[in-house]
């Protein structure tokens, strides 16, 4: 076993996935470790948001004295968790997801779960587009009538 978190096998699939996402140019090597303030300047959250995502079992920090240690899988872990409330996932979907990479009874039915979801997912952002656009097409169209009623009420009392 390695002195970090991390098991001598990388079966942690969050982190995998994490690190293929976005490349941290070594900057991150395995066995790093990072405070509190270290994620929450990083990820742009605060330092209540990431308490309460270890309340929720989401990352889990190594204590030491009063301070929150967190690994290189915490911080993927993070990554991942953002990226998910970002594209619309709930937290409790994303704890589904993440608990699936901690399984240890091999990666494939954990990455075809998550490749489902994220279809899924991508398909209701897909639908939404559609809809987000209709209503701008919509509403452009009105305020260009809305903009041309406009135009001749003023020039209608303009005149003497």
């Amino acid at each position: 076993m390695h002195d970090s978190d991390e098991p001598a096998a990388e079966t942690q699939i969050g982190a995998v996935i994490a690190d293929k996402l976005e490349d941290d140019d070594g900057l991150h090597p395995r066995g790093s470790m990072f405070s509190i303030g270290d994620l929450a300047r990083e990820f742009g959250v605060t330092l209540r948001t990431l308490r309460f995502y270890e309340d929720k079992g989401l990352v889990s920090p190594r204590r030491e004295g009063q301070s929150r240690l967190y690994s290189r899988r915490d911080r993927a872990r993070l990554k991942l968790v953002l990226m998910g409330k970002r594209v619309g996932f709930s937290l409790t979907e994303i704890k589904g997801m993440l608990d699936l990479y901690d399984l240890r009874d091999g990666q494939v039915a954990q990455l075809k779960v998550a490749l489902d979801r994220f279809h899924e997912r991508i398909a209701i952002l897909e639908r939404q587009k559609k809809e987000i656009e209709q209503a701008l097409m919509e509403l452009r169209r009105t305020t260009a009538v809305v903009g041309g009623l406009l135009k001749e009420k003023e020039a209608g009392t303009r005149r003497p």
